[in-house]
């Protein structure tokens, strides 16, 4: 069977999650103890970052390559088109995803996270004792915004990353108008790289992540709730409802399980 190494709301685990649910491949997730648990991902992989996937004897990290590799081994349901106008387009879009979707909305979170005790905690990965995410709630708004500084999300940083996310969410609302998907009539590695990673500038609708039920459907304020990126949001639960599996679907190999290292 395949194995995810992963984080439980890392955006780019995500983006591999929906690709293996959308080729309805069967696989289980690792889910990463961030330092001591990514010991065992530096020794599988030569690197301590997940996605990492496993099948067989076959490593691959990164989620660009974990897609290709999945695309080449697995064809059937492909999600790389092979017309060149297509093709190029969906390779472009997810690199762009990557690099704009996927570090921007981290730093536009970290905002989000000052202001909102409860998001806060919702996003702190699975291993994490409950004590711990006790204390990181209660850490003072202020306070946290200092901490802030030191990982390159200063109140000037996030205000940047929310101002061009904006701008990303209009663009991406008004190429769904008129399509079902963003570069042709099915879904394709694009739209699926899209799609997950904007999980933290909004989590989706249903139960696919490991969170509290009221916060599904709730994100960045200004982003989440911005009537004028509605399309978008809409366009993405429905791509979820019709590809993601559900955590409450019965016998499921996809429940997260920690690593014990020896």
């Amino acid at each position: 069977m395949l194995e995810l190494y992963q984080f439980e709301f890392s955006q780019f685990s995500e983006k591999v999650r929906l690709i293996l649910d959308y080729k309805e491949l069967e696989y289980r997730t690792i889910e990463v103890t961030p330092g001591v648990g990514q010991l065992e991902v530096l020794k599988i992989s030569g690197q301590r970052q997940v996605p990492v996937l496993k099948d067989g004897s076959t490593v691959i990290s990164d989620s660009t390559a974990i897609a290709q590799y999945l695309d080449r081994q697995y064809p059937e349901k492909p999600i790389i088109p092979t017309e060149p106008r297509q093709r190029g387009l969906c390779l472009m879009m997810e690199e762009w995803a990557d690099e704009s979707i996927g570090v921007k909305s981290r730093k536009a979170l970290y905002g989000g996270l000052s202001q909102d005790q409860s998001f806060r905690t919702a996003v702190l990965p699975n291993p994490i004792p409950d004590f711990v995410k006790t204390l990181v709630g209660a850490v003072p708004k202020e306070l946290f915004q200092v901490l802030g500084y030191g990982v390159g999300a200063s109140p000037e940083e996030i205000q940047a990353a929310q101002d061009s996310l904006k701008q990303d969410l209009e663009a991406l609302s008004l190429i769904l108008v008129d399509h079902p998907y963003l570069v042709c009539d099915r879904p394709t590695l694009a739209d699926l790289a899209v799609a997950g990673l904007s999980i933290l500038i909004k989590f989706p609708e249903g139960n696919y992540l490991n969170i509290p039920e009221s916060l599904q459907g709730k994100g960045i304020p200004g982003l989440a709730d911005n009537p004028s990126y509605q399309p978008f949001f809409e366009w993405r639960d429905r791509l979820y409802s019709s590809i993601r599996q559900s955590k409450s679907t019965p016998a499921s190999s996809n429940s997260p399980t920690s690593i014990e290292i020896e």
